[in-house]
């Protein structure tokens, strides 16, 4: 499955205040293989986003992934 995530990924990022490669930063600890620019066009909509990096961005963003999905703010 791949989607493309609405800006809400921002929100949560800018509400955390980090930069884009700290999210990436953040993402490789988690195990997942992202780096800053992925960010940037997953945040842009440019790059599709699996079902495995959304959950794993949920978690690190900490909300939920409808959250993500649905731009709802739902934190954890």
């Amino acid at each position: 499955m791949q989607t493309v995530c609405p800006p809400s990924d921002f929100f949560f990022r800018s509400e955390l205040r980090i930069s884009q490669r700290e999210l990436a930063d953040r993402l490789q600890l988690a195990g997942l293989d992202i780096d800053k620019n992925a960010i940037q066009r997953i945040e842009c909509g440019k790059r599709f986003v699996t079902d495995i990096e959304i959950v794993c961005l949920a978690g690190v963003l900490g909300c939920t992934v409808e959250s993500l999905l649905y731009g709802k703010k739902q934190l954890c």
